[in-house]
């Protein structure tokens, strides 16, 4: 599964509005065979060994990432195939493409799209009907249009981002695809078809219209009418894995130097299930390019194959979109059309280079020291473009005069439009808004895109100095937002004050700071007064008040331990604990909002018996300070999602 780090973080761009499908022509059957531009090497298995066996030797090495399986196919053939490392480390058993089966995460989205395209392909789909008509529950969204399955494959559905129950590796948690829909529903953050928002719920939501539409299974669905005809006979889309698969599945680790994980298993089940090997892999990259055929097998018509390749909606040129569940761009001048696929482990990339009639897959079993994988993943397929496909190094154009202007005019906090916004897991998502910073020179940095600066060269376009990426400024829901060429499933929303991440940080840490300084220091004063023999300072009412302020901190303070209990598993990417057995602890910890509630409330009225009474300056400063954490503390809880009574999070 894919999307941001943290929950599992993914790919692409956005196109600016819905629009008819344009479809492309046929490709010339020629095209494979034609002479074409290519990098400084040739495109050859010797060339390819050379270069990955180099290439993977010191990225498993350096990453601490355990094994890798790498195939390409070309012209209709696999022209390289090998593994790295181990499959099991301990057992030192190296990594074999034509065995051992790799977790290929949301990769598996490839072949939900495949199967819809095929029972459009049979007229029982129709991809802009509500998808209520499939379904034998009712999703019902914002406003008055439907969600469409085109909506679906575009991750427009404009479903709230989830966590609970999405990973698993107890199978008694793991719930069946059917189950997890109707009891896991997710809200609705936008209207469908306005804003992407990269949806593993959305996903699964189409894997089962395809169960329920062609009366299969969806397991037995892909079997028969993916796998068979292509002969992917080390692949499966059952969890947990059948008998014969679990002896050869590789196993996955954080890293090459710790034990490896339990395995896996998804609870979006369509939209990370599949288990396959790299030589499986190559079939299915090789239908695809071919038109929907494999040898003497099809599994999808060639004027359908073409349909799905082709974009799903418009984009400004050179930024990325989608192709019925493909992301579609240009990288070095080529099309591109691909997928990457991650669980916590397990690590994957495909991608074709239809017009040359090329694919690559690859799929690491090792997250790595640092979440080195990704960067692996990304530079292993760019350097593979610039040395086969390679381009003229790109030539950024001169800034406009308002550039310096409008870089300040964008700078500021920005969230994904993929996020959660209701239930615990919000706080993280205000924990990681990104950042645009206007330069003196007119330049704009991002931080989702470390070390290269941008330059406006069209009023709101930004392109990347000596790069091809660009950000374009627009405005959605009313609020600006900036597109990422290179992300077509989500897009940036300049966060409201309210929802500043800054300002919630700032607020939080200044109401922990005093909510400690103030349990930290109060028994100090208390036992100074004591050991002086001063009185009271106040008595009666106000003496009570006070006392109950002081519990109320302190109360305040083992509150937020108990919520960070449970969320300090997300902070090592365990999110298998997030399931029913979790259910009553987050309803405990629900009613004990009254804590914060109360907290402030006894703040306020202690702040204003200490202005009533004939206390001290210094007395009244600290009582009013402290009544001012107290009610920070409590806008933090909101903000947080602690305050809710909802258990889909």
């Amino acid at each position: 599964m894919t999307g941001r780090r943290l929950l599992l973080a993914l790919l692409g761009v956005l196109s600016l509005a819905a629009a008819a499908v344009a479809q492309q022509g046929p490709r010339p059957a020629a095209v494979a065979a034609a002479p074409r531009a290519s990098g400084q090497h040739a495109l050859t298995a010797t060339d390819l060994g050379a270069w990955l066996d180099g290439f993977m030797a010191a990225t498993l090495e350096q990453g601490k990432i355990a094994a890798a399986q790498v195939v390409v196919v070309d012209d209709g053939e696999v022209l390289f195939k090998r593994g790295y490392g181990y499959a099991d480390v301990a057992a030192e058993t190296p990594m074999d493409p034509d065995r051992h089966q790799m977790r290929i995460g949301s990769t598996s989205k490839l072949f939900v799209w495949t199967a819809v395209m095929q029972l459009v392909e049979a007229g029982k789909i129709d991809l802009d009907a509500d998808v209520n008509r499939y379904l034998d529950f009712r999703i019902s969204p914002r406003g008055d249009r439907p969600v469409t399955m085109a909506d679906l494959m575009t991750h427009r559905g404009g479903f709230e981002e989830g966590l609970k129950d999405v990973m698993a590796t107890d199978p008694k948690f793991l719930k069946t695809n059917e189950r997890y829909l109707k009891e896991n529903m997710r809200p609705f953050m936008f209207a469908p078809g306005e804003v992407p928002a990269y949806s593993n719920y959305g996903t699964a939501l189409a894997g089962y219209i395809v169960q329920r539409v062609s009366g299969e299974s969806y397991e037995a669905y892909v079997e028969r009418h993916i796998l068979a005809p292509l002969s992917m006979r080390s692949t499966t889309a059952r969890q947990p894995l059948p008998p014969a698969f679990a002896e050869t599945a590789a196993k996955g680790y954080r890293t090459s130097e710790t034990p490896p994980s339990p395995f896996e298993l998804v609870g979006t089940a369509p939209a990370g299930q599949i288990s396959a090997t790299a030589a499986d892999m190559a079939n299915f990259m090789l239908a695809h390019l071919q038109d929907g055929r494999f040898g003497d097998a099809r599994i999808l018509r060639p004027e359908t194959a073409r349909l799905m390749h082709s974009p799903s909606l418009r984009a400004p040129a050179g930024f990325d979109t989608l192709a019925h569940g493909f992301f579609r761009g240009k990288r070095n001048g080529r099309i591109v059309l691909g997928h990457g696929g991650d669980t916590v482990v397990f690590h994957s990339d495909l991608n074709l280079l239809p017009e040359e009639g090329v694919g690559i897959f690859v799929s690491f079993n090792s997250r790595g020291e640092n979440d080195a994988v990704y960067g692996a993943r990304e530079r292993l397929f760019q350097l593979f473009l610039d040395r086969y496909f390679a381009a003229p190094v790109p030539v950024t154009p001169p800034a406009i005069a308002t550039a310096t202007g409008d870089a300040g005019a964008i700078a500021g906090s920005y969230e994904s439009s993929r996020r959660v916004e209701t239930g615990f897991i919000s706080l993280f998502y205000l924990l990681q808004q990104d950042q645009i910073v206007a330069h003196e020179d007119g330049t704009i940095s991002a931080s989702w895109v470390p070390g290269e600066r941008f330059r406006e060269i069209a009023p709101g376009l930004w392109r990347e100095v000596a790069g091809t990426r660009q950000l374009l400024a627009v405005q959605s829901g009313g609020r600006p937002a900036i597109v990422d060429s290179r992300n077509p499933v989500a897009i940036l929303q300049a966060a409201p004050t309210s929802r500043s991440g800054v300002v919630f940080q700032l607020v939080t840490g200044l109401s922990l700071l005093v909510l400690l300084c103030a349990a930290i220091t109060w028994p100090i004063a208390a036992w100074v007064r004591y050991s002086r023999r001063l009185g009271p300072l106040a008595t009666g009412c106000e003496a009570r008040v006070r006392r109950l302020t002081r519990i109320a901190v302190v109360a305040n303070l083992i509150y937020l331990l108990a919520w960070y209990s449970v969320l300090a598993p997300i902070l090592r990417t365990d999110v298998s604990y997030y399931n029913g057995g979790l259910d009553s602890f987050i309803r405990f910890l629900q009613v004990a909002a009254i804590v914060p509630l109360l907290g402030a409330i006894l703040g306020l009225v202690n702040a204003w018996l200490a202005l009533r009474a004939k206390l001290n300056w210094a007395a009244r400063a600290r009582s009013f300070v402290v009544a001012l954490a107290l009610i920070g503390f409590l806008w933090v809880a909101w903000m947080a999602g602690f305050i809710g009574w909802s258990l889909n999070y």
